[in-house]
């Protein structure tokens, strides 16, 4: 899809790609795209609508709890929640020497290579643990 959207972006691509078509093929498609066009004016100007319509409904609340003498720390203060915390990284479970360089795992997720090959040898989880 991103190389349809490059090649109608770009003047000289664009050209290329449609040269081939016969006048009235060009002025359909002029036609379907000044329609696409009247159709993404018309929803960008409903939505530039109900943005002004919450506005004034905003500033309409606003101008009540003003004359009442509430503020917003009044209403909105304990309703707003705080972002989730991340939890913080697994400790690592399993570990292996490799080549002097030790190799942890947290026992989540797909097992690293170098512990299945040991597994295939005869080794044991156990003898990985930390």
């Amino acid at each position: 899809m991103s190389d349809f959207l490059e090649i109608l972006t770009h003047g000289r691509r664009f050209k290329a790609a449609v040269k081939e078509l016969s006048l009235n093929d060009l002025k359909e498609l002029a036609v379907k795209l000044d329609k696409i066009i009247e159709e993404k004016a018309s929803q960008e100007a409903q939505e530039q609508e109900a943005l002004a319509e919450r506005n004034a409904k905003i500033e309409e609340i606003r101008k009540q709890m003003e004359a009442i003498g509430l503020s917003v720390d009044d209403i909105g203060g304990a309703a707003i929640k705080a972002a989730p915390k991340k939890r913080a990284p697994r400790p690592p479970k399993y570990q292996i020497e490799v080549d002097g360089e030790m190799v942890q795992w947290t026992g989540q997720g797909r097992m690293p290579t170098v512990f299945k090959n040991q597994l295939d040898q005869g080794k044991t989880m156990e003898d990985f643990l930390i």
